[in-house]
C-alpha cells in the first residue's frame, strides 16, 4: 500500500537504491506527499465528470448534481433522471452516456468496486467495462483509491516526461519504453509514478 508515508517512503528508498536519478530527485525535492481518494463509484463518478474540462468547472457541475441527486451522487438516483435534467446539470450527452454505465453497472452488481481482483490487470479489465473509463483512468483509480503498489501508469505524459529526465533517456519515451524501463523496479512502480509526478510538478513550477 502507498497510503502511508511510511509505506510510499520505503518503496522510493528501495528505488533510489536501483535508480541514482530517483535518489536525486529525493534529495533535492524531498518526499512526495501520499495521493489518497476514496474507494468506490463517488471517486469514479467524479473522474467521468471531470474528464477535459477545468477543475473548477468540474467542481461546478458536481455541486449541481448533488443538488440534483442528493450527497455522491447515488446511482439510482442518477438513473430515474432524464437527459435534460442532467444536461442542466451540465453533464454532455457523452459524459451522461458514461455516468450511466457506471450507475448500471454498479447498481445491477456488474462491478463491485469494493471487491475488485487483487490482480491488477484483472481488476484493471473490470475497470475498463465502464464506459469512459480507459486503462489510465482505472490505473490512476488503483493508485490513489486503493493505494495498490505496482501500480504503473505508463501512458501518462508527466511521468513519461520525468522518468525520461530523471534516468537520463534520450527525448521523452513512450509507453512502450517506459514499461521496459520499469519493469525491474517491481513490486514499487506506484511509487515511482507519485516521484515522477512531485518532481514533474516541483520542475516546472
Amino acid at each position: 500500500m502507498v497510503h502511508t508515508p511510511d509505506a510510499l517512503n520505503a518503496s522510493i528508498d528501495a528505488l533510489c537504491t536501483l535508480e541514482p536519478g530517483l535518489a536525486e530527485a529525493v534529495r533535492r525535492l524531498g518526499y512526495p506527499e501520499p495521493r489518497v481518494r476514496a474507494t468506490g463509484y463517488d471517486t469514479l463518478l467524479r473522474t467521468i465528470v471531470g474528464q477535459q474540462v477545468s477543475t473548477a468547472a468540474a467542481a461546478s457541475v458536481w455541486a449541481k448534481l448533488e443538488a440534483l441527486l442528493g450527497k455522491g451522487c447515488p446511482p439510482e438516483a442518477l438513473l430515474r433522471q432524464d437527459f435534460d435534467a442532467l444536461r442542466a446539470c451540465g453533464l454532455s450527452r457523452q459524459k451522461q452516456g458514461y455516468a450511466r454505465s457506471l450507475a448500471e453497472l454498479v447498481v445491477s452488481g456488474g462491478i463491485d468496486l469494493h471487491n475488485l481482483p487483487q490482480d491488477d490487470e484483472a481488476a484493471i479489465a473490470e475497470l475498463v467495462q465502464i464506459k469512459g473509463i480507459g486503462r489510465w483512468s482505472a490505473e490512476i483509480y488503483l493508485l490513489f483509491a486503493e493505494g495498490r503498489p505496482d501500480i504503473w501508469p505508463a501512458g501518462d505524459l508527466a511521468v513519461q516526461i520525468a522518468i525520461g529526465q530523471l534516468t537520463g533517456m534520450e527525448g521523452r519515451p513512450d509507453e512502450k519504453q517506459l514499461r521496459a524501463r520499469a519493469e525491474g523496479w517491481r513490486p514499487h512502480r506506484s511509487a515511482a509514478a507519485i516521484l515522477a509526478w512531485h518532481h514533474y510538478n516541483g520542475a516546472t513550477l
